[in-house]
């Protein structure tokens, strides 16, 4: 193919920007239809627009009902930005209709959207990429590169925080108004940020998770934990901590990470105040390296370091896709960052839910290609 024509379902503010970057900064691609249940979002300026979309992209095919945007238009690709809690059914209707997908993260709110997204997939000449950014931040890359080279040895404890400060009801901030659904999301579920990155340097699959949860006491009126805290471990024994907040004021960075492994140590520590982030490693494997060493690395990918329409999470959208469309021309067999990745990095999040809701019973974690998932839908997702 010369171009790939996609469309976007989902037109709220990550909508519209992914929208405009796969149109702007690539010349392979062309915007063809959008949709949402809203006309406002397609026909009005909203945040962070300098005009409506309507007259930016005068061509495209506007629509408020999904199934007639994918029958209505030749579409190579559709771009899935609706709410954390409807990517599924959308990603599904598109692979039915032999449309490859690009979806935002989590891949899906249940097992038994896993199970069936899962069969779409299998049954489709279209393939899925997962739209986890945080897979391509530099310094990612960068432990990803250490662990290859072999200096950092076999990981066999690991931690990660995603710790995002709440300001305020979301009535007096609206830029922060978010679905029920979302008001409700508990704070594990939303894991895919912090056990992406570490999935990459794991030959294994979570298999277990215990989580427990603080209760409300920032907010005793609302509907999540404060916090929860999850131990995930794999079936030889490696095993990752991951904090995440539903209320919080605490005011710093997001993202932090930390990597113990056979032969070396690695770690990301977001930043503090005026203290910038900062990522240091330490190697018996390396001459030099044996002291705690910081790396000059980031979040933006070195590959597009000098490239100025490299944009979105420290450029790391712009790499997604970068890496899809080139997949896309060359007719690879897969995407990067498949669908089966996509519900590694989800699945241990939903398990982890049920257990903190069972008072931190430890569960078996299984996915939809093992045969004992099908027993875990109705336990699970109830």
């Amino acid at each position: 193919m010369d171009k790939i024509r996609f469309g976007v379902v989902g037109l709220g503010h990550r909508g519209r920007y992914m929208a405009r970057l796969a149109e702007d900064a690539f010349d392979c691609t062309q915007f063809v239809a959008a949709c949402d249940v809203d006309p406002l979002l397609w026909n009005e300026t909203q945040w962070q627009q300098d005009k409506p979309l309507k007259e930016r992209y005068p061509e495209v095919n506007f629509h408020t009902d999904y199934a007639e945007m994918i029958a209505k238009n030749e579409l190579d690709l559709v771009l899935v930005e609706t709410g954390a809690d409807v990517h599924a059914d959308f990603c599904i209707k598109a692979l039915d209709r032999n449309i490859n997908v690009f979806s935002d993260i989590p891949s899906v709110a249940s097992l038994d959207e896993a199970r069936r997204l899962w069969d779409a997939e299998q049954n489709s000449r279209a393939k899925l990429m997962t739209g986890a950014n945080p897979n391509e931040w530099g310094f990612v890359n960068t432990l990803v590169d250490l662990y290859q080279k072999g200096l950092l040895g076999e990981p066999y404890y690991m931690e990660a925080e995603y710790i995002h400060a709440s300001r305020g009801p979301a009535a007096t901030n609206p830029l922060l108004v978010h679905s029920p659904w979302r008001k409700a999301l508990v704070p594990i579920r939303y894991c895919t940020h912090s056990l992406g990155p570490l999935l990459r340097i794991m030959k294994e699959v979570l298999r277990y998770a215990i989580c427990v949860g603080t209760g409300k006491h920032v907010n005793p009126q609302a509907l999540k934990d404060d916090m929860q805290a999850a131990l995930f471990q794999t079936e030889s024994g490696v095993t990752i901590r991951l904090l995440r907040n539903g209320a919080c004021r605490a005011f710093f960075g997001h993202h932090s990470y930390r990597v113990f492994c056979t032969k070396g140590y690695f770690e990301r520590i977001d930043s503090r105040g005026n203290t910038p982030q900062v990522v240091r490693f330490r190697s018996d494997e390396l001459y030099g390296a044996d002291t705690l060493t910081e790396l000059p690395v980031g979040m933006m990918p070195k590959e597009y370091a000098d490239n100025p329409k490299a944009a979105g999470h420290g450029g790391a959208d712009y790499a997604l896709f970068d890496h899809l469309f080139k997949a896309m021309l060359s007719d690879a067999p897969e995407f990067p960052i498949t669908l089966r990745e996509g519900l590694c990095m989800t699945l241990p999040g939903i398990y982890a839910a049920k257990s903190a809701q069972l008072g931190g019973q430890k569960l078996t974690i299984h996915y939809p290609w093992e045969k004992e998932f099908a027993a875990d839908i109705k336990q699970i997702d109830q």
